[in-house]
């Protein structure tokens, strides 16, 4: 243990991280008697000077207020602004999901009148085969 004056350095074990010391400091040198007995005299205010600090709070206030005001007023036009680009959005959302929805909708009659005519056409395909069949059946009983 060493002695640096009022300060003792006692040095613990020592560990893995590095040294551990303990710092013991002695006790102070200070007199009571020198601080003041009283508290330090305020200046006394005028009252001119109560009038200057109420002054200087009340615009305090009011510029603090127009601050709020001011923040506010941005938010809302922030807010109009940022419902104006949804409505903007949603729009040409709906514009184009009906736009795909008419070409779908064209695209399936389409094809849609494609298949009634192959079915038609395969039907009339039939039937003249059905009447080839039937002549032919007719042709053969009458021999």
């Amino acid at each position: 243990m060493e002695n640096c004056g009022e300060i003792k350095v006692k040095e613990l074990n020592k560990r893995a991280s590095g040294h551990a010391f303990e710092v013991i400091l002695g006790p102070s040198n200070t007199d009571p008697k020198e601080f003041p007995i009283s508290p330090l005299r305020k200046k006394e205010t005028s009252l001119d000077e109560i009038k200057k600090k109420l002054d200087a709070a009340e615009e305090r206030r009011k510029s603090q207020g127009a601050e709020v005001l001011k923040h506010l007023a941005e938010q809302q036009e922030h807010v109009k602004e940022v419902m104006q680009k949804a409505i903007e959005e949603n729009c040409n959302f709906k514009k184009t999901t009906q736009e795909k929805l008419h070409q779908k909708m064209e695209t399936y009659e389409e094809n849609r009148t494609a298949w009634k005519s192959a079915l038609t056409e395969k039907f009339k395909e039939k039937d003249k085969k059905l009447e080839e069949v039937k002549k032919n059946k007719k042709t053969m009983q009458a021999r």
